[in-house]
């Protein structure tokens, strides 16, 4: 059978989150869903797998709460299960950008797949991917900036260095799906820029929607199960198998790195000891 994928998240008050999380992980275990569900004060945010019928339980269940409707959420399909267990953690928050971010408050502009193109051609936008090296090295927008950085919390430094309200004020980003964006935004925007943008729906809402023929999309998307990696195919997404994994250090491999002098199958690979140098 396919197994439905789900991303979702959403920003939204939750004051008793804690609360959710026993009835939500008998909710999971009882529909055989598997993957992991975070609940924060902020929200929900959670990427899961299982049947079409147990998925849809589950989106009705978490729109029902008071404010998490809609959720915001990409679906695909994959020929196996892509996660080993059912988790439901409790979290701070959904995810830490290591500097104060209110994306229930407010958020960039929304860009569909439809018009994201057009934008990020502009001459007067930077485009920034708010994914770390080990995502953007298997793929990302033709036009935009890599911050190679190692973690979500290094962005506001790499900003601060790179972006300025006045000789940059237009700035538009993107991520896997959409969730990393929504609290970027939220922060550039408290730094002062006049025009933020962000892709609706991340990288896998345009790769489901744009042709890719027209795509500007370079590569693969990194996803965190078992897949790795996902391109556009003939039923919705799927997995990459040009992609592989590093036994030692876990890092995503193109066909380019296993050719690279460093790497060792079932041993080590050029991440091993830092990111591949951009000429590997």
């Amino acid at each position: 059978m396919d197994y439905i994928v789900s991303a979702f998240y959403k920003f939204f008050p939750l004051p008793d989150y804690a609360d959710r999380k026993t009835d939500l992980l008998r909710l999971l275990e009882s529909e055989s869903i598997r993957g992991s569900i975070l609940l924060a004060a902020e929200g929900i945010n959670g990427t899961v797998s299982g049947s079409e019928r147990a998925i849809e339980h589950l989106h009705r269940v978490l729109e029902a709460i008071p404010g998490g409707n809609p959720l915001s959420r990409k679906i695909s399909r994959h020929t196996v299960q892509p996660f080993g267990r059912a988790k439901v953690r409790l979290k701070k928050e959904l995810i830490s950008l290591g500097e104060t971010a209110e994306p229930a408050r407010r958020v960039g502009r929304y860009v569909s797949p439809a018009e994201w193109n057009a934008l990020i051609v502009r001459d007067d936008v930077i485009t920034i991917d708010a994914r770390n090296h080990y995502e953007t090295h298997v793929g990302k927008f033709k036009h935009a900036v890599d911050p190679e950085t190692r973690n979500f919390s290094q962005l506001p430094t790499f900003s601060r260095q790179t972006l300025d309200p006045v000789r940059t004020p237009r700035v538009a980003t993107y991520c896997t799906g959409g969730i990393r964006c929504e609290k970027y935004t939220a922060w550039l925007l408290d730094q002062g820029f006049e025009e933020v943008y962000h892709l609706e729906g991340g990288i896998l809402n345009y790769m489901a929607q744009m042709p890719e023929q027209e795509s500007l999309f370079e590569g693969a998307c990194y996803v965190f199960d078992e897949r790795v990696a996902v391109r556009p195919g003939l039923h919705g997404l799927t997995a990459d198998l040009s992609i592989t994994t590093c036994t030692a250090c876990g890092a995503a491999l193109t066909e380019r790195d296993r050719a690279h002098p460093a790497y060792r199958a079932g041993c080590h690979c050029a991440h091993c000891d830092g990111p591949l140098p951009s000429n590997a």
